[in-house]
């Protein structure tokens, strides 16, 4: 059975989930759908590409992923269908794809092209989910588009190095459910430069001095209970997408705050790894 996932920035209180998914199961009754999300912030490019990258892996080869954030269609803008790691991704050519891909060379990508096709201010349900049917009825690329090669690239959200491999700036890229604060700096990146030495995590005022593998590694459990770092605590870890993220252990966002509010930070704000 064909599976076809969405991602967009709709949310759920307009009929655009609505309308899409009536517009698949016209097509194709029998295909699954599935929802990644529909929260994804408006236009925030770099957030729908870690949600989507985190996502996808878990899905059978041959799923259809359909993007729709900053979709509509410009010569900027063009309208793309890729093929990489055995997924196939509908999207604008906005960076999305290129974030996506960054580790991951893609097998095909094309400019879609669709016969007598008028411009609208709804091309995830026009285009996008014509293409996506498409390929999940075993159709292929070149029947939809000619062959593109001027993939855009979102140079701004890779991390830097600098002072001789001693620092290491990145940027928060993502803000989850809890309030926890994803960076873009990626484990292998920070153990490349590390070399052994002690190292501090900046952001805004706060330092830290470890990084942990998960959530209660901030926990000494060799420690009387009332000795113990414990909820309340900042700390930094190594999340299971294998970028460094922020927290406050077993902190709500909705109540006392999470690592966001509580440690000042906002998406793009840069944090810092000094190695000492």
């Amino acid at each position: 059975m064909a599976i076809i996932t969405l991602t967009t920035d709709f949310g759920h209180k307009d009929h655009f989930v609505g309308a899409i998914k009536g517009t698949i199961l016209n097509n194709l009754p029998d295909v699954r759908i599935v929802d990644i999300s529909h929260e994804i912030s408006p236009f925030n490019i770099q957030e729908c590409a870690y949600i989507l990258k985190n996502a996808y892996r878990s899905f059978p080869e041959g799923t259809v992923h359909v993007v729709g954030v900053d979709s509509e269609q410009s010569p900027e803008n063009q309208h793309i269908a890729v093929q990489v790691d055995g997924h196939y991704f509908i999207s604008a050519n906005n960076g999305v794809i290129s974030l996506i891909t960054s580790e991951i060379n893609p097998e095909k990508i094309v400019e879609i092209s669709i016969p007598d096709f008028s411009p609208s201010s709804f091309p995830v349900m026009n285009v996008f989910i014509q293409v996506a049917c498409h390929i999940a009825r075993g159709g292929t690329l070149e029947v939809i588009g000619k062959p593109f090669e001027s993939l855009k690239e979102l140079r701004e959200f890779e991390p830097r190095i600098s002072n001789n491999g001693k620092t290491i700036t990145g940027n928060v890229v993502y803000i989850d459910n809890y309030g926890n604060v994803i960076t873009n700096i990626q484990k292998n990146l920070f153990e490349a430069y590390r070399n052994g030495r002690d190292f501090e995590v900046i952001a805004r005022t706060n330092k830290i001095t470890a990084i942990h593998n998960s959530y209660n590694g901030i926990i000494n459990f060799n420690l009387q209970k009332g000795q113990r770092k414990g909820p309340g605590d900042a700390l930094a870890l190594f999340n299971s997408a294998g970028y460094v993220e922020l927290a406050i252990y077993k902190s709500d966002l909705n109540t006392v705050g999470g690592a966001s509010t509580l440690l000042g930070l906002n998406y793009r704000d840069t944090v810092t790894i000094n190695f000492l």
